[in-house]
C-alpha cells in the first residue's frame, strides 16, 4: 500500500512504493491480456482529469484506466470551464470536492500546482505533469518498460538525451531510476542542462557516444519549444545532427539495448525515423505500460483512502 494520499512526484517516493506501483502495473497488464476491460475495483469511485495543458497519452490513459477499473470518469476542458471566468485552482478543487470526487489528475504549466491543489482538497491528487518539475507516472511507465525487458532496474545504465532543462520527464526518471539502483547518464546542449543536476545523481556526459556507450536503454526527450523563451540551439536540423539519436550511435549501446521516448516524437529531430520504427524501439510498448501504471496508481491510492477513511 502507498503511504500517501496523493502522487505528486517520485522525489519523495520510496523505492518500495515505486516497486509496488510497478508490480501493480504487471498485474494490470495480466488483466488486460485476458481481453476484458471492465472490473469493479473502483466501482462507486469518481475520477476527474483536469488538464491546463494539451495531452493525448497521459489524459486518455488515465481516463481509460479509471473506466477499466469501474470508476466514473469526467474530463474537464479548462478552455470551456469556469477557469476562463477567473476561478482559482483552489476554488476549482473545492468545487470538485463538493461533488465528492475521489481522484483528480491535474496537468498544469506552473510547478507546484498539484501540491497546492492536494493541500486544499480531500480527493487524491495525481500529478500529470507540472511545469518543469515532475511527471511521475511517465517515469513510472518508463521504468516499467525497462523492467519488463531486463527483469530489473538495479545495475542498469540508462542514457537520457534531449531537452533536459525543460523536461519534467527527465527529472522524475532521474529520481526514480536512481532509487531503484540504475546509473543515469544525460547529454544535451549546454544551454539545455539544468544547473546542479549532477548533485541529484546524474552523470553529465561530454558526448552522445559517452552517454550511450554500454547503455541498456536510450531515452530521447522531446524538444519542448512551447516552454522555451529564446533560441537555445541554432536550428532543428543542427540539433538533429549534433544531438539526435540515429542507428550509428546505437551501436555504442549494449547489444539488445532498447530505445524509449515519452512522446510525441519530433521525427528526424530527437530520433531518426529508422530508430523510432526500428526493432529496438519500445515507444508503443510504453503507451501500453502507461495505461497499466495508471491503473496501478489508482488502485493503490484507493486502497490508501479506504484504509485511512
Amino acid at each position: 500500500m502507498l503511504k500517501r494520499k496523493d502522487l505528486l512526484g517520485l522525489k519523495d517516493c520510496s523505492a518500495e512504493e515505486i516497486t509496488e506501483i510497478l508490480d501493480g502495473a504487471a498485474e494490470a497488464e495480466k488483466f488486460l491480456s485476458t481481453g476484458y476491460k471492465s472490473c469493479e475495483t473502483l466501482k462507486g469511485k469518481a475520477l476527474v482529469t483536469l488538464f491546463y495543458e494539451n495531452s493525448t497519452r497521459t489524459r486518455t490513459s488515465f481516463e481509460l484506466a479509471g473506466k477499466y477499473l469501474g470508476a466514473s470518469e469526467v474530463n474537464i476542458s479548462v478552455a470551456t470551464s469556469s477557469v476562463q471566468k477567473g476561478e482559482t485552482l483552489i476554488d476549482t478543487g473545492k468545487t470538485l470536492d463538493a461533488m465528492k470526487i475521489d481522484f483528480i489528475v491535474i496537468r498544469h504549466p506552473m510547478a507546484g500546482a498539484p501540491k497546492l491543489l492536494a493541500e486544499n482538497v480531500n480527493a487524491s491528487v495525481i500529478n500529470g505533469g507540472d511545469g518543469m518539475h515532475e511527471h511521475p507516472t511517465q517515469a513510472l511507465l518508463d521504468m516499467y518498460t525497462i523492467r519488463k525487458v531486463y527483469g530489473k532496474i538495479s545495475g542498469l545504465k540508462i542514457a537520457i538525451l534531449g531537452d533536459l532543462k525543460h523536461s519534467r520527464v527527465a527529472m522524475s526518471n532521474l529520481f526514480g531510476l536512481k532509487k531503484l539502483g540504475a546509473e543515469v547518464y544525460m547529454y544535451a546542449p549546454s544551454t539545455m542542462i539544468p544547473k546542479e543536476i549532477e548533485k541529484l545523481g546524474a552523470h553529465i556526459a561530454k558526448s552522445r557516444e559517452e552517454a550511450i556507450d554500454g547503455a541498456d536503454a536510450v531515452m530521447g526527450l522531446r524538444i519542448q519549444l512551447e516552454r522555451q523563451h529564446g533560441g537555445l540551439f541554432p536550428s532543428l536540423s543542427e540539433y538533429a545532427k549534433f544531438y539526435g539519436v540515429n542507428d550509428a550511435l546505437l551501436k555504442y549501446a549494449k547489444k539488445g539495448a532498447v530505445v524509449l521516448h515519452p512522446g510525441p516524437v519530433n521525427r528526424g529531430v530527437e530520433l531518426t525515423p529508422q530508430v523510432i520504427d526500428g526493432e529496438k524501439s519500445k515507444i508503443l510498448e510504453q503507451v501500453t505500460g502507461g495505461l497499466c501504471v495508471r491503473m496501478s496508481v489508482l488502485k493503490l491510492l484507493s486502497e490508501y483512502r479506504e484504509a485511512n477513511a
